[in-house]
């Protein structure tokens, strides 16, 4: 069977971010996007189940999804609404570059990970008080299970289940015997250091990421381990 996509025998930091953000994300919200009070600084991954794959077949649309400005636009009467087509061919659509494709994916399978992270706040909201406040509130929204949106382990069609535990607990959480060197793995598909969030183009970053006993030290997204676009400011 060809298969297109092969997952890493790990969630990426990417990933596990946007885990955390779905827990607790928050900033000031205006007219040219978000000001976010801080982002994820992922810094621990610990493989608690031996990664297994299972092959799996999707149908996905081509066209990709409008932006919020766009879907704004579209809500407030402004433009017209474009339709996405989830099928048809050239014949019926004009061009072979709407409708859908069929994609096939090794994925990983019934994952468990114990996943350290901290906040890395804005410098405007860099007072030993308000990052404690942060934490807080990410404390108490992880142990009551609540969250923004449901996490996902990097595509929303696999959805991830969280626990908070405690420093004390950690002895009960061991990582398994894994050990692999991934070589060049997907770091963030955004640039963390941003002050506003809004429609912003992709910000690809790669790291030498290796497994040693079950765990995977995330390097700090400024670290010269992370390696950046030209266009960037580093």
């Amino acid at each position: 069977m060809k298969v297109e996509r092969f997952s890493y025998p790990i969630i990426t930091p990417s990933a596990a971010r946007g885990i955390f953000d779905a827990i607790y994300w928050e900033g000031i919200r205006d007219d040219n996007g978000i000001r976010p009070y801080f982002h994820w600084q992922v810094e621990r991954i610990e493989i608690l189940e031996m990664p297994r794959y299972i092959a799996l077949r999707r149908n996905e649309v081509k066209d990709k999804v409008p932006s919020d400005r766009t879907i704004k636009a579209w809500m407030e009467g402004r433009e017209q609404p474009v339709p996405l087509w989830a099928d048809g061919g050239k014949d019926e659509l004009g061009t072979d570059q709407k409708g859908r494709t069929q994609r096939q994916t090794m994925a990983l399978k019934n994952v468990r990970y114990l996943m350290t992270a901290r906040i890395i706040s804005k410098p405007k909201f860099s007072a030993s008080d308000q990052i404690a406040k942060f934490d807080s509130i990410f404390e108490r929204r992880a142990k009551q299970g609540k969250c923004f949106q449901q996490p996902f382990f990097g595509c929303s069609e696999f959805p991830a289940f969280f626990e908070y535990v405690h420093a004390s607990d950690l002895s009960s959480k061991q990582a398994i015997p894994f050990d692999q060197h991934i070589g060049w793995m997907l770091y963030d598909v955004f640039d963390l250091r941003r002050d506003v969030v809004r429609d912003d183009e992709p910000f690809i970053t790669l790291f030498d990421a290796t497994v040693k006993g079950g765990v995977l030290a995330v390097p700090p997204f400024e670290s010269e381990k992370v390696r950046k676009p030209e266009r960037g400011r580093s």
